[in-house]
């Protein structure tokens, strides 16, 4: 029996390779890993217009077929045949990006060059011509000898020809490639000169963005516009974010009010109104904070800003060590350290690929915020510094720039001693600025938003049921002169954890919010509240809200440790489990582990015992 046909989709970054690998497979995708590699390997399957079903594999990002990481390492792998456990394809569909010709028909060059049967998919065609470039397919195909299909993968425009296509390629057979490829410069002319002969009219559209990049890539104009923008960012957070979140608290109030009348008082009742609404509400409550910041940074990377951010920073970076590729999976880790360690990847070093790694977990990711944002809100004054200048805005920025100075000055040392290689530079291409689309930022903010409501429902829900168990027995006794949080098994363990913790400005309930808070830092927040919930019997105290209750109890050297304690503190397993699997042992996970948690420690110590000596 014959097997599926397998079709590889190959082209250069931002090219709109996913967008069409999406287009074509629908909802028939799988992930896995490439055998014996951590790089994904996305396929799904596809049928032909006369039915028959092939198999699309979508390859990793490349610039060329000598690779210079390991997703161009496993795409040339692939295209040879020589990748474990897969077989050579049987067609190519090549995608390039229709304005940015010229530079993606070097690697389309020495793709055709290989002898697979190709049709090259001329995608983005319709922001080439809003960027007034009009270009000929006919031409280009004649030049290139394979089909050449204009397309737009996101409207699916182009999507049935290019399968016709790829019918009349799998039919043909490969050709025996030359032994050896063009060098890289006589490609790159030939390039050049194909490209010209494909354009037919081209308008002087790009000078715009050459002034814009004047300013956005200067080394010094650049790197204040950068800073103004995240200024700008964080001080939104609080002003946008006001209002929502005294809708969620009333809600929150107001639904432990229905429980509470009811529910007959017990153990029900307890779980309901001191378990789930307490905890998990606690932390549902700073949705809008994260929403306002994601929305800025949607509308930085659609606008095609944070490239350039990432061009920027390559100066910088190399100082450390480290190179602008770097960049990328390090601002993908302000969203979750996960997919940016994954996106490490692209990097070539291996050794620059370790330091990425060790030090994402030190970016403020989302998980963070609610911690920040309990304790800013509460104990943080709301005071003007100036027009348009908020107090919590600025601790908030504070906070960032402390995490990212202080994972600049971790990789130094580590590629001074554990990680230490040259210095390489790296290519990157600086997509087209673009007005962002409605739809797909409303769209980026749903998703971000599901997965924390999600995270809420089910991860969040799940520790703080059973914290709350934890605290709710065994039941402090008449006179015991314990609160029932001390009295407890949660208590009796936070106890032992208090001995350490206590010199670094913390107390009993900040030591047991922190253990549970290792499945996701979120649930430091709903650990206090339900902390709280259970300690307090008074009734108009329990009307209190969780923030109120900080502000009353924790002082203000107290509040600073425990935010410098979550800067840098690795409290969460998911991301060590996700650098056991990407360094393919346990020896980086637990240095990870250890000098996070030394640096947490002593960044908390410092900010406690300074501020008590500076009086605050």
């Amino acid at each position: 029996m014959n097997p599926m046909p397998l079709v590889a989709l190959a082209g250069s970054p931002n090219a709109g390779k996913s967008a069409l690998f999406n287009a074509l497979t629908g909802a028939r995708q799988k992930v896995a890993n490439y055998p014996g590699v951590t790089v994904e390997r996305h396929s799904g399957r596809t049928s032909l217009p006369d039915g028959r079903p092939f198999e699309l594999v979508d390859l990793p990002g490349a610039y060329s077929l000598d690779p210079g990481s390991p997703d161009e390492a496993v795409t040339r792998d692939v295209l040879l045949g020589t990748q474990e456990g897969e077989r050579r394809p049987d067609a190519l569909l090549i995608v390039v990006d229709a304005g940015n010709l010229d530079h993606h028909l070097r690697f389309a060059l020495q793709l055709i060059a290989l002898g697979i049967p190709a049709v090259l998919s001329l995608n983005m065609i319709d922001m080439a011509e809003r960027d007034g470039l009009e270009l000929d397919a006919g031409a280009l195909a004649a030049e290139l000898g394979i089909p050449v299909i204009p397309t737009v993968a996101v409207r699916r425009r182009g999507i049935e020809e290019v399968k016709e296509k790829l019918a009349e390629a799998l039919a043909r057979k490969p050709v025996t490639p030359p032994e050896t490829q063009e060098a890289f410069v006589k490609v790159q002319r030939r390039a050049r000169a194909i490209a010209q002969k494909a354009v037919i009219s081209e308008r002087p559209v790009v000078q715009a963005t050459s002034r814009i990049d004047a300013i956005a890539l200067h080394p010094v104009g650049g790197i204040v516009l950068l800073l103004v923008l995240f200024f700008l960012m964080f001080q939104a957070v609080f002003a946008w974010s006001e209002a929502p979140m005294g809708w969620i608290e009333a809600g929150q109030g107001a639904l432990q009010e229905v429980f509470t009348g009811l529910l007959p008082e017990g153990f029900l009742r307890s779980l309901i109104v001191d378990g789930v609404i307490a905890g998990v509400g606690s932390v549902v409550v700073f949705l809008p904070q994260i929403l306002v910041l994601f929305l800025f940074i949607l509308i930085l990377e659609a606008s095609g800003y944070m490239a350039r951010a990432a061009f920027l920073m390559d100066k910088l970076m190399a100082h450390v060590g480290l190179n602008g590729r770097a960049f990328i999976p390090l601002l993908s880790s302000f969203a979750c350290a996960i997919p940016g360690i994954m996106a490490t990847r692209t990097i070539d070093d291996p050794k620059q690929r370790l330091t990425t790694i060790l030090i994402a977990p030190m970016m403020t990711c989302s998980a963070r915020l609610p911690v920040y944002g309990l304790i800013i809100n509460n104990v943080i004054p709301a005071r003007a510094l100036g027009w348009g200048i908020g107090l919590q805005g600025l601790v908030w920025f504070g906070l960032y720039i402390a995490g990212i100075v202080g994972s600049v000055l971790v990789a130094f040392v580590f590629r001074k001693t554990i990680a230490k290689s040259a210095n390489t530079g790296f290519l990157m291409e600086l997509p087209r600025y673009q007005m962002p689309r409605i739809g797909d930022i409303l769209i980026g903010l749903w998703q971000r938003a599901w997965v924390f409501l999600r995270r809420a429902g089910t991860i969040i829900m799940s520790v703080t049921i059973a914290l709350w168990l934890l605290t709710s027995y065994p039941q402090a006794p008449e006179g015991s002169g314990l609160r029932q949080s001390e009295y407890s098994i949660a208590g009796r363990i936070a106890s032992g954890l208090e001995v350490i913790v206590r010199p670094i400005g913390f107390n009993h309930d900040m030591a047991l919010a922190i253990i549970p808070a290792m499945a996701a830092r979120e649930v430091a927040v709903s650990a206090l509240a339900t902390v709280y919930s259970i300690n307090e019997t008074d009734e108009e105290k329990a009307e209190e809200t969780l923030g109120q209750q900080i502000a009353k109890d924790w002082s203000f050297p107290t509040a600073l440790a425990f935010l410098a304690w979550f800067v840098f503190a690795p409290q969460c397993l998911s991301t060590i489990a996700v650098i056991r699997r990407e360094t393919n042992g346990w020896k980086w996970p637990a240095f990870t582990l250890a000098y996070l948690f030394g640096l947490a420690y002593v960044a908390a110590g410092a900010t406690y015992w300074g501020a008590i000596a500076l009086g605050l």
